[in-house]
């Protein structure tokens, strides 16, 4: 008798809406597989055999919860995969989260940074942690993409600075892109032979979430159905993608099914397809990178070392 294969444990956010829930369904259907995801609420559908587990990212508070309650589930076993998807469309300068930042900023980036944090230690040799960003990080619109890190006006938001609105998304997914770039390069990361991959799924149409405004919902609709369109004639990184086709192409990027080229960590779809483009020179900053991660420390209430 051969002895039973061990189980791929994967840890999701932004699971259970939007492209993530393609993902999922994907990611179930993965043989040997053991998925817990964190949500916020109660009576969320997921799949057979998949753990929920209580996260609410607008508090830091609720994130090391999870991550305490997660450690404690898995016991021995580690974490194969990693997988950091959820996320705000962008908010308000008045919405915050319970902490008190910026409420995008907070969920998009403050969160998924401590969750990184604190399950490093805890993934698998020759694991992979996957981070969900945008090209938004660089949008084609230049009054809403970020010029330079403006950490406190993001953590801080004011009416009409580049931490309101749009601008807010914009910036936490720079963030994201940033964070990536920073872990990837960290030596505990490359010893341990951990793959970190920032993923662009592309525009996918999906409904701003529901701390929404009713007025920032109907913007966001009409950009999705007339301004994109016509900047994906010339821009095709701006086309939309189906959130089927979306979440498949991260359950591949999750797996390992779609692999990347050699020193490439950012993955973007374009007209649905993978393509490998160099982050903007401001994501790329390594002194930018290293104050972001600094920074973020600080708010989130660790050391800056990964030690």
């Amino acid at each position: 008798m051969e002895p039973p294969k061990s189980q791929n444990v994967v840890l999701m956010t932004g699971a259970t809406s939007g492209f993530g829930s393609f993902t999922l369904q994907d990611l179930v259907a993965s043989p040997s597989t053991r998925i817990i995801v964190g949500a916020r609420g109660k009576n969320r559908t997921v799949p057979e055999g998949v753990d929920v587990l209580p996260l609410d990212l607008a508090s830091l508070t609720s994130v090391r919860d999870f991550a305490g309650a997660v450690i404690r589930q898995l016991g021995d076993k580690r974490i194969d995969i990693l997988v950091l998807n959820a996320g705000l469309h962008g908010t308000a300068a008045d919405q915050r989260s319970a902490d008190g930042y910026g409420l995008t900023f907070a969920v998009n980036h403050l969160a998924h940074y401590l969750l990184a944090r604190l399950l490093l230690p805890h993934i698998a040799e020759h694991g992979r942690m996957v981070i969900t960003s945008s090209n938004m990080h660089d949008p084609p619109i230049k009054a809403i993409g970020p010029k330079t890190l403006e950490l406190q006006e993001w953590a801080h938001p004011t009416k009409g600075g580049s931490g309101d609105g749009i601008r807010s998304y914009s910036a936490s997914k720079l963030c994201n892109l940033m964070t990536a770039l920073y872990l990837a390069r960290q030596d505990t990361v490359v010893t341990r032979q951990i793959d970190v991959i920032a993923f662009n799924p592309g525009l996918t149409g999906g409904a701003a979430g529901r701390e929404a405004s009713a007025l920032q919902k109907a913007i966001l609709g009409i950009v999705m159905r007339t301004i994109f369109p016509l900047i994906g004639l010339f821009r095709p990184e701006f086309v939309m993608n189906a959130p089927e086709h979306s979440g498949r192409m991260l359950a591949d990027v999750a797996l390992g099914t779609l692999s990347l080229p050699n020193g490439r960590i950012y993955v973007s779809l374009v007209k649905g397809k993978p393509t490998f483009p160099d982050p903007s020179a401001l994501a790329c900053d390594r002194e930018a990178q290293d104050r972001l991660w600094r920074e973020s420390a600080d708010m989130v209430g660790l050391e800056e070392s990964l030690a």
